[in-house]
């Protein structure tokens, strides 16, 4: 080999890789999303602040008719939030019970999850039951606000506590009902669930 090359051969190197030019007429895909197109986080998480209201007013609305594409969801936001209150709320009464509250929701959700499966015919999601029993625990909250302010071991607060218990219990047999085609079986699933916040009540007063 000769000591010297020529130096036509040889390129001086500018720190630039070789790109292929695209040809004419295509779309170049980095497979990679544009800022523009990728959804919202919040949409990504599951989290609608509009079905969360919607849920919330049917709660506290008992008589107003629930909709069944909108509580079948899976939504957990609110019934955690609602229950995070309501331990807090009987914290600031002095009962630091959110030990309680956690296992009494998990144990019930169980219940209501295998007896609404023996009672409907159509398919039972836990997750649906959970998050209808979580919303439908928004008047306990009020009434653990409540506790604060004023002691329930009282007549008045033994009516408010039949009153947050039966509200309840009505608003969760009146979803249950509507979500999974029980039409006729309300009265079935607001005993079991009226137990359920007989318990959340008990926590409250007491």
């Amino acid at each position: 080999m000769p000591d010297v090359l020529d130096p036509s051969m040889q390129q001086e190197y500018t720190g630039q890789f070789y790109q292929p030019q695209m040809p004419s007429g295509t779309v170049e895909n980095t497979g990679m999303d544009s800022p523009e197109e990728e959804p919202p986080l919040l949409e990504e998480l599951g989290i609608n602040f509009d079905h969360i209201w919607q849920k919330t007013l049917t709660v506290l609305n008992p008589f107003k008719p629930a909709d069944g594409s909108i509580m079948n969801e899976t939504d957990l936001t609110g019934p955690i939030l609602f229950c995070i209150a309501l331990g807090v709320t009987l914290m600031m009464a002095g009962k630091v019970h959110f030990g309680y509250v956690y296992g009494t929701s998990a144990t019930g959700c169980t219940g209501m999850y295998i007896l609404l499966s023996l009672m409907s015919s159509l398919a039972v999601s836990f997750g649906c039951v959970a998050s209808v029993l979580g919303y439908c625990l928004l008047p306990m909250v009020a009434l653990s606000a409540f506790a604060v302010f004023y002691s329930l071991q009282d007549v008045l607060g033994t009516v408010l506590a039949l009153l947050g218990i039966c509200w309840c219990s009505f608003s969760a047999s009146k979803i249950f009902s509507s979500t999974l085609a029980m039409e006729g079986q309300q009265l079935l699933v607001a005993y079991p669930c009226a137990l359920l916040y007989g318990l959340f009540a008990l926590l409250t007063v007491f």
